[in-house]
Order: C-alpha cells, then structure tokens, then sequence
C-alpha cells in the first residue's frame, strides 16, 4: 500500500494542428500541459469559430496551475463551472457583436489529477484512450449521426458518409440547447496514452489506424506530427487537431526533479499566448507546426517564400527546409519581447512569460482574455479561476454591469420607438388638420335626401372621417330637375365660395322653374290624340275635330266653322 501511494503519474504532452488543405483560417484550439490536455472546435463563420475556441481554452487553462493539493471531485466541478463560464462568455460576446452570432465550439479536456483522469467533454470532438495496445473512444459524440447510430438506423460506416454528419445537437455557444458537458472519472494507469482530436481527424482515420500509429510513435510529438499528416493526405477538408498525453510514472518523485514540461497552445488560440500566460502564471509556447506532408498551404507559402531567399538558387523546397519555418502567418500574434526558440526538432516555437516575469522586463502586458477576466488579487496574484470567488466577484460584476449596459441600450431603444411613433402621429394629424383646415375654405352644392343643400368643405372623406358639412337647405326638388343636373349632384357641384354657391343655387331654382312651367302648360293641339302629351283615345275618330272638348271649344271650333263659311260664301 505504501509503494502504491510514492507512485505518482506525471503528464507529458504536445499538440499539433494545422488548417488544412480547404479552409483559410484555423478554428480549432488546443492546450497541452502537465495537468492539463483540451481540444476545441470552433464553428460559426471566419471569425465567430476563432473566438469560440480561444475563449474556451482560456476559461480551461487555469485548470493547469492546480497540482495534487485539489481532490478529484474539486477539480471535476472546476471544468464544469469552467465549461459553463466558457458558454456564457461565448453567448454575452455574441450578444454584444452581432457579427459574431451564431458561434459556438465543442470542447474535449482531460485532467490528470491525484492518479485519476477527469473528462469533460460536449460536441463531437473525441478521446481515445490507449491502454494495454488497445484503442478505446473515451467520449460519445453529441452530433444527429451519433443518434442515428445509437438508434439503428444507421451504421458506423454510413455515418462516415452521411450528408448530416457535421450537425451536432449539443454544443457551448450562440444556440438555444442544453450546455452542460458530461463529466467521467476513472483511474489512470502508468504508460495510459491519450489522443485528443477534432473530426478533421477522427472523421478521416479508421480505429485500427489510430491504434497502430499511437503505438508506433513513442514520443508526443512526433505522434500527433504523423496524424495531422495522415489525415490530410487521406483527404479531410476540415483544420485538423490532435493532442498527445501520455501518463508516466515516478517511483520516487523525492530522488530527482520532478518532470517539467512548458504547456503548449494550438490554433486559434496561440495567438493568447500572454493572456494564457497569465492565466496559468508561467510560460506557455505556440504549438510546432506541422512538418510533415507540407499540407498546408500558408506552410506551402512560408516554404516558397524561404526557397525565394536562399543564396543557393534552389527554388524548389525540401522537406529539410520545414523544420525552420515558422507558423502560419497571423496565428502568433506575439509581442516583440516574446521568446523565439527552437524545439529539439529545430521548430520554431514561440513562449510567452506571465505578467510578473514581462514587468521586470519593462514589456506591456496584454491581459485581453476575451471575456474571462484575470483579476490581480490582493496578494497581489494574477488568477482567472472561475471558481476563484475573487474572480467570481469580478465575473458577477461585470454580468450586473452588461446587464444595467443592454437595459439602458433596452430603455434608449423603446423612448426611440415612442418618439418616432409620436412623431408619425404628430405629422398625421398635422397633416389631417392641414387638409381639414384646406377643406373648410371650399364649398360645393350637392344633395341632401331629395332636395339640393349647399356643403362647406369638399366631398370626401380623410382616414374615415367627412370633411364637409351642410350650412344650407334648398326647397329645390331633385324630382324636378333633369336627369343630367341628377348625375352632377350627386358627385357635387364644386365652388370657391359661399356667395357663389348662393349664385349657383339661383341659377338651378330657376332653371327648374322654366322646367316646371314648360312641361306643366297647356298647348292647343286641334286633335284630341295630340292633346296633353299625345294621349290617344281609343275607339274614336283620329281626325274627329274636339268640339265637345271645352278646352278648345274657344279657340278652335270658331276658328274652324268661320274657315268653312268663308269657303261657302266663296263658291
């Protein structure tokens, strides 16, 4: 039992990854360290996956400065509140830069702690375990071709293919889904090797090819190196990211230094560097950069452009060259003081110290951690622990203040809206009574019920509403009047003033006057059938003359004997 308690498992890592053969920038993120290993993959547009990942290494990263003094169920809820921190971070940037809506990573960690590996993991980036020479996958993907495998209605071979096998259902991000990760503890095993990759790799990679080449390649290094190079040459278009750990024991950790490794970061996230820095609070270098195969074209660009400068006149690069090139431009965005060293590979790396050690070299600290704040304690320690209740102070501080900030942005937006509404309404009615006022100016004749009525206004309706009245009755009878005065009426008679309205009104009485008495008045017709409106009578002579009619009996029977004598009298 004794022997058993002075074992102690010590991690030593490395991570590669490169952006592949497809995309033009990498959004995958990645972080080897002694207590520590993670893998993210970021998604949502060509900065939105960049900022994803980043923010979720870092909220990770403190992870690595705790050292066996934590118990495993500590540590355990420490990447639980980490993960969550990392979620709400991603959706208050999201919010707050509606460029990068949408965005959203997955995260795969391990942590050695006390003998015991802890996992975190949601999204469909994988673990492998190695153990004994044998492979076993250590996550489940949270993806729609996972449910499908897992409900029978598909294959692990027809997922490969299948058009949806990039969707995934659970993820940290700008999306409305569940963001807990799972959590797992099991104890860890000398010579246990861990393979942490994004589906640029996994998607890509049978089992039995992951297997051999993590027991063919002894070394962290040179093993994720050959991944990322089999991976692309077998045709993967995503960036491809692999993590390395392997568990190595210490019989007596008293007798010699204890192993010592300076954490490594991939990605999007090496361009963190000083902010990782300080997060861990010592150095953190940029992960090598991929030797192997030359598969990425910013690495086909740097090779091309060293050949251009070499004295030898070689124009073609040789695999020998690569060693000494450095990342992909943009990916280190490191500051001048920053360290530049070589690995034992002759890659160049690139380390940043922590804020203690750039002060006493006068540098200017870059304390940007992209929503996970690092908070100097009164101690005088810089800490970005959520679970430090120094930074959860700060965290919580900061929430209340971007909540007071929206409900202020909340606020302003709806005083906006009521003053545009007011002053839409304003200008309508302003606009109504400018037509009302208009309106009253005019006047027009028109008909009210079956008489004729002068109207002030004109003869029409604004928003519903009259904008004309009757001032004045007429006893003029529409019955009286033609059917054509009827027709100009009814659609109104329109005039600029009272006084002419009144002529107007003159002109019509009158003219139905005349009307009245033309069609009213008798007319001496000598027949009856031509008489009052050419009545006919029917049965009687239409050439008998109307002696017994007294209305002609006056003035056209005398007429008419006295026309008859004469012609006697003549003959």
């Amino acid at each position: 039992m004794t022997t058993q308690l002075q074992q102690r498992l010590f991690l030593y890592s490395a991570t590669v990854s490169d952006v592949g053969t497809v995309r033009s920038n990498n959004q995958d993120s990645s972080f080897a360290g002694e207590h520590l290993v993670a893998i993210c993959d970021g998604m949502g547009g060509h900065a939105g996956g960049d900022t994803a990942s980043t923010i979720a290494i870092r909220s990770l990263a403190h992870i690595e400065q705790h050292d066996s003094a934590n118990n495993v169920a500590s540590i355990a809820s420490m990447m639980e509140t980490s993960v969550m921190a990392a979620h709400d971070a991603i959706v208050g940037k999201a919010k707050r830069e509606r460029a990068l809506a949408g965005m959203g990573t997955t995260v795969t960690a391990v942590a050695l702690i006390e003998g015991y590996w802890v996992i975190t993991h949601i999204g469909d980036s994988r673990a492998y375990l190695l153990r004994d020479g044998k492979i076993r996958r250590m996550t489940q993907d949270h993806s729609y071709v996972q449910h499908l495998i897992d409900t029978g209605r598909i294959t692990e071979a027809e997922a490969r293919n299948h058009p949806q096998r990039n969707v995934v259902m659970r993820v940290l991000g700008d999306f409305d889904i569940d963001p807990h990760p799972d959590i797992a503890i099991f104890r860890a095993q000398p010579s246990d090797r861990w393979l942490l990759c994004s589906d640029g790799l996994s998607g890509v990679l049978e089992n039995d090819t992951l297997e051999q080449v993590l027991t063919d390649f002894p070394t962290e290094e040179e093993c994720a190196q050959q991944l990322v190079s089999m991976a692309l040459k077998a045709g993967s278009t995503d960036n491809v990211t692999a993590v390395i750990a392997d568990a190595t024991l210490a019989l007596d950790a008293d007798s010699f230094d204890l192993p010592h490794q300076t954490p490594l970061v991939g990605g999007a996230a090496s361009s963190s560097l000083e902010a990782i820095a300080d997060i861990i609070k010592e150095p953190v270098a940029s992960s090598p950069a991929l030797r192997l195969g030359k598969q990425s074209p910013a690495q086909r660009a740097a090779a091309l452009t060293h050949s251009t400068s070499d004295t030898s006149g070689n124009d073609e690069p040789s695999d020998s060259d690569l060693p000494s090139l450095p990342p992909e431009p943009g990916a280190h965005q490191i500051s001048e003081k920053s360290e530049e060293k070589s690995d034992v590979t002759g890659t160049i790396v690139y380390v940043a110290q922590p804020s203690a050690v750039r002060d006493e070299n006068d540098e200017k600290a870059n304390m940007d951690t992209s929503e996970i704040p690092v908070v100097t304690k009164k101690n005088g320690r810089v800490s970005a622990d959520p679970n430090d209740p120094e930074v959860a102070r700060v965290i919580r501080r900061k929430q209340l203040q971007e909540r007071q900030v929206n409900r202020r942005k909340r606020n302003r937006g709806r005083i906006a809206v009521i003053i545009s509404l007011l002053v839409a309404l304003a200008a309508i009615l302003g606009v109504g009574f400018g037509a009302y006022r208009w309106s009253q100016t005019k006047y027009y004749i028109g008909t009210s019920g079956q008489t004729v009525a002068i109207y002030q206004g004109v003869n029409t309706n604004l928003f519903g509403a009259s904008l004309s009245h009757k001032v004045e009755s007429t006893d003029i009878k529409l019955s009286k009047l033609p059917q054509s005065w009827n027709d100009e009426l009814s659609e109104g008679i329109t005039v600029n003033s009272l006084e002419e309205a009144h002529s107007h009104v003159q002109m019509i009485k009158k003219e139905a006057k005349t009307l009245d008495k033309s069609t009213s008045e008798d007319t001496p017709w000598p027949w009856k059938n031509q008489q009052n409106g050419q009545q006919g009578n029917s049965g009687e002579n239409d050439a008998e003359p109307a002696e017994n009619d007294p209305d002609t009996a006056g003035t056209l029977v005398e007429p008419f004997e006295k026309m008859m004598d004469e012609q006697a009298g003549n003959e």
